[in-house]
């Protein structure tokens, strides 16, 4: 396995992997603040979608992997979420993927949130597996902590093995395949 540079990000994003695409990084004026997105030297910066599940624990649920309580979470549509102290909050990429069959994608946060005591964490995307990826924001701190829609967020590393997997996440049926929003623990 190689890991892969700018240019077979854009040669793989003409092909439909990336969408929307973004071929550069983008930062915006200083004055912005802008947090950068798009292709960066052996990735891709992802934006945080609109959409956002905020955790809540007002019905004292307990949380279970197996059988998950949709009313754990309050949704909401903004700019800016903030994301209670020592909580969580699922959010989704704008970008949605299709990841080849030769190809492992593991996603890291940057480092402009995990600075701030705020983790972001993705599962690897396997091969054939596509959809809009669910991010998952952990506030570690003992502060309200803001997210920002429509800027980075964290940034995918593709991995391109020598030779395509025997089974994918396609073949194997996943039950994630093809996710649209923000998508909630399934057993």
């Amino acid at each position: 396995m190689s890991i892969k540079s700018d240019r077979w990000i854009q040669k793989m994003a003409k092909q439909g992997m990336i969408e929307p695409f973004e071929g550069a990084q983008i930062r915006g004026p200083e004055a912005d603040r802008v947090i950068s997105y798009g292709t960066s030297s052996y990735g891709y910066d992802v934006r945080c979608a609109a959409d956002f599940k905020v955790f809540t624990n007002t019905y004292s649920a307990v949380v279970d992997p197996k059988d998950f309580d949709e009313s754990s979470f309050v949704d909401m549509r903004s700019d800016v979420c903030i994301v209670p102290p020592n909580s969580f909050v699922l959010a989704r990429t704008i970008e949605y993927f299709r990841i080849p069959r030769n190809v492992l994608t593991i996603c890291l946060g940057k480092s402009t949130y995990a600075r701030c005591g705020i983790i972001v964490n993705v599962t690897p995307l396997e091969p054939e597996w596509e959809g809009h990826v669910t991010l998952e924001f952990s506030n570690t701190t003992p502060l309200p902590a803001k997210i920002y829609a429509n800027e980075g967020v964290a940034q995918m590393i593709f991995f391109e093995s020598d030779e395509v997997c025997d089974i994918s996440y396609k073949d194997r049926g996943g039950k994630y395949q093809g996710q649209k929003g923000v998508t909630t623990p399934k057993a």
